[in-house]
């Protein structure tokens, strides 16, 4: 296992700055998602990791000893990419112990070490097959294999469920979360799936326009997340956002209706008020705090989604759980959850959550 730091890591090419201010701690055995918009810099972090991309500045640690000038070859970390790179005209066993091979490890230890990885990732009966005789989702476990035969002190994974189907994805990502547990090693795996990151992670680093925007555990950044970019990002479906002006009795919606979170609210200026789709309850419209009207409803059996339309609120998006009966264009009520709801800044930055505004 590795313990793995970054401090003031930036990373430019040529004059331009893409990634600034990294700072990011990686203890022994934990497990640590990269996730952000196509662009924020989490597949080039991944790779200054690895020693694929230099550091243009600050410094890379693995167990206090310094990083960036060293090969990635060196770094003693293994890397599984999204394609899987497999040799073709290779069996499943040697493309697993390909590298023990070229290193000039006698034939037995080969053959014990992939005889080891291939009950791990459950491949002992397809150790003799070619892989195009191989589904997907096998394919990348002999791609891991191939990593795990090494016994590195760290692995990176780049995207590398992005290329199988939902029912694979699923196994796949089950196949991992065993993978940490048996092995107990450092990961540090880069995704854009929100289910991979909020299920896979003992903590999720979001970025944004290569800066980190908040580090923390899946509920924390859930339920309370940095910033209103962060807010958006995790969660799918992604949190409503509303405007919202402080009054005495706490903030104003556009169509009139109060909320009261407290007098202290009137001080801050511009807000926002946040709320996720399931902390919203379907009322009588003369009942709720916003009117609105149903646009597209989806039944997905355990859940269904409301895409609403209100007057002044543009559209907002309701989940409710079980199937309830709505057809477009009907006319509902929407109450917000008062102990669920999130208050933001004019610049995005979160004010905190009503219990701990009130307290």
């Amino acid at each position: 296992m590795a313990r793995m730091e970054l401090k003031d890591v930036t990373k430019s090419y040529g004059s331009v700055e893409v990634m600034r201010d990294i700072n990011l701690a990686i203890d022994d055995g934990e497990f640590i998602v990269l996730v952000g918009p196509s662009g924020c810099g989490k597949s080039t972090l991944l790779r200054m990791i690895a020693g694929l991309e230099p550091i243009s500045g600050g410094e890379f640690t693995i167990d206090g000893a310094r990083m960036n000038e060293v090969r990635p070859r060196d770094r003693d970390i293994a890397m599984v990419f999204q394609s899987y790179a497999l040799y073709p005209h290779m069996t499943v066993g040697r493309n697993m112990g390909f590298s023990m091979e070229i290193a000039g490890a006698p034939k037995e230890d080969r053959a014990r070490k992939v005889a080891e990885a291939a009950k791990v990732l459950g491949l002992e009966k397809l150790v003799d097959r070619y892989p195009r005789e191989l589904s997907g989702g096998q394919r990348q476990r002999v791609a891991m294999g191939r990593a795990i035969i090494r016994e590195p002190r760290a692995f990176l994974f780049d995207e590398p469920l992005s290329n199988l189907d939902a029912s694979l994805r699923i196994e796949m990502r089950l196949e991992i979360a065993r993978l940490h547990q048996a092995l107990k090693s450092t990961m540090v795996y880069v995704t854009h799936d929100q289910v991979e990151a909020l299920t896979l992670a003992d903590r999720i680093v979001v970025l944004e326009a290569g800066r980190i925007q908040q580090v923390g555990s899946p509920l924390e950044l859930y339920e309370r997340p940095a910033n209103k970019f962060v807010a958006q990002f995790i969660g799918s479906p992604t949190m409503n956002v509303l405007p919202a002006t402080p009054d005495e009795a706490g903030v104003r919606l556009p169509q009139g209706a109060t909320l009261d979170l407290g007098r202290e609210i009137a001080t801050l200026g511009t807000v926002e008020l946040g709320i996720r789709p399931e902390h919203i309850d379907v009322v009588d419209p003369a009942q709720g705090d916003i009117r609105a009207k149903a646009d597209v409803v989806e039944h997905l059996g355990s859940d269904t989604n409301i895409y609403v339309r209100t007057e002044h609120q543009g559209g907002l998006m309701v989940r409710v759980h079980g199937n309830i009966a709505m057809t477009p264009g009907a006319p509902l009520g929407l109450r917000l959850q008062r102990e669920n709801l999130h208050l933001f800044a004019a610049d995005g930055t979160a004010l905190g959550r009503k219990p701990a505004l009130a307290a």
